[in-house]
């Protein structure tokens, strides 16, 4: 999946000290100590710690994994007396791995914070393992400019006014139709950037939308207390919503600034650069993509232009449908750890996340989007995507879908989905050929 693999943790845990795994010595009862990956190192991270400090009273030690480590690090850290305090999972199946070590954290303040329960890991006894503290989103990006262009168009077809009234598919195509036959009055090349069907471009397709699909599908099953455990457990699909699929697939490809039969020529920074010089009105990407636009020297379209619609894919209730959202970023407490570091390092969390100083870190220093209430409109990064994915996550009138691909069998399925897609796009599969692929690679995957 394309997006920063770095978060508030990434770097956060990495640069409160320099000290090593084998020198943390012997710690207070109240000392908390992380398990982090290689830091960056800043002076901003220092500072942080000196501040807690300076607030609190308690003191923040930290140890450092190299690079691409991190899980052996872990083992290693947890088979020793000085285990971490406070560590990282990136989602459900690292849980799966240490859930003997998590703290249960549903009556911690950090969990009441969150805006969205359903964001964390949640156990199957009814308790919360991991707090997540970054989300993104993804959805369709438009620029509000060209769209309003249109809406003010006196001989278009489409019977929408504005872009809050696309909340469908139904509504979405009539509108992106209608924009494609007058795009030359709205001086663009079209409505979508192009698709990128190329390996190790295709991550859009074969996960991020998929991901719409089955997740009205596996949500019927009432097996599971979690959709993530559904997804897991899954040993087979029935891909009732298939046909959804390929709708907003075409609805895509037809409406593109390139050729359907090429799309696997455009590489993940095309669509953004398009985007980013007006020549397209929309595409599908992350609240990750801004980095992408705002580097693009010539660009033209304006950030308070930048917006999010919901992907749909024309489900009943759809209506109340939001973004995509979820995260891979979990902060867990050591359940084995004494209870004055655990009390500590729940203080801490804390600390950060609703303190006026820990939240100013945040917001100025780290520019990551938390799920916390604790931070207000105007607490929120710069970025305008993250803006948006934070509108969603505090409009109690939508639905949010979350991120299931994470438990999507494995790479071999990703792959067999994304070259069944290009097959199909280059004529040599039909669609029925397609869903018999992706339903059959689920189930070797799952067996």
């Amino acid at each position: 999946m394309k997006q920063k693999l770095w978060t508030l943790f990434l770097v956060l845990l990495c640069a409160f000290s320099t000290v090593s795994l084998a020198g943390c010595g012997e710690q207070k009862p109240s000392d908390v100590y992380f398990l982090a990956f290689e830091p960056d190192s800043a002076s901003d991270y220092e500072a942080l710690a000196r501040d807690y400090e300076k607030e609190t009273g308690n003191k923040i030690k930290v140890s450092t994994a190299a690079a691409d480590s991190y899980e052996q690090t872990l083992k290693d850290a947890f088979s020793k007396t000085d285990a971490p305090t406070i560590f990282q999972l990136s989602g459900v199946t690292d849980y799966d791995s240490w859930k003997e070590n998590c703290l249960n954290l549903k009556d911690s303040k950090l969990y009441s914070f969150l805006s969205d329960k359903s964001l964390a890991i949640h156990g199957k006894d009814g308790g919360v393992y991991g707090i997540p503290s970054v989300v993104e989103g993804y959805g369709i990006i438009y620029n509000k400019a060209i769209l309003d262009r249109y809406f003010a168009l006196p001989n278009r077809k489409s019977g929408i006014k504005s872009a809050e009234e696309i909340n469908s598919f139904d509504a979405l195509r009539s509108v992106v139709e209608d924009m494609t036959a007058m795009k030359d009055k709205l001086n663009i090349d079209g409505v979508f950037a192009p698709a990128g069907l190329s390996s190790g471009e295709d991550w859009r397709w074969q996960t991020h939308l998929l991901n719409i699909p089955l997740y009205y599908e596996l949500k019927e099953n009432g097996d599971y207390d979690d959709l993530i455990s559904a997804v897991m457990n899954a040993k087979e699909l029935a891909f009732r919503y298939s046909k959804n699929y390929r709708n907003i697939f075409e609805l895509y490809l037809n409406n593109s600034s390139a050729e359907k039969s090429v799309p696997d020529t455009k590489s993940t920074g095309d669509p953004m650069k398009e985007f980013a010089q007006s020549k397209v009105a929309m595409v599908q990407s992350g609240s990750w993509a801004w980095s992408q636009i705002a580097d693009v020297a010539d660009k033209t379209v304006q950030e308070d232009n930048i917006r999010f619609l919901p992907i749909y894919i024309g489900i009943d209730g759809e209506q109340e449908q939001g973004l995509c959202i979820g995260s891979e970023s979990y902060l867990a407490v050591n359940a084995k750890a004494g209870e004055e570091q655990q009390k500590t390092a729940l203080n801490f969390l804390e600390w950060l996340f609703s303190s006026e100083t820990g939240k100013k870190y945040v917001r100025d220093k780290f520019q990551v989007l938390t799920p916390f209430t604790t931070f207000a409109e105007n607490e929120l990064p710069s970025n305008p995507l993250d803006k948006e994915v934070w509108r969603y996550l505090n409009n109690a009138k939508v639905k949010n879908i979350p991120w299931l691909f994470s438990g999507f069998p494995n790479e071999t399925f990703k792959n067999d989905v994304g070259g069944a897609l290009m097959d199909y796009v280059r004529g040599n599969m039909t669609w029925d050929e397609v869903e018999k692929k992706i339903k059959d690679s689920w189930k070797r995957a799952a067996m």
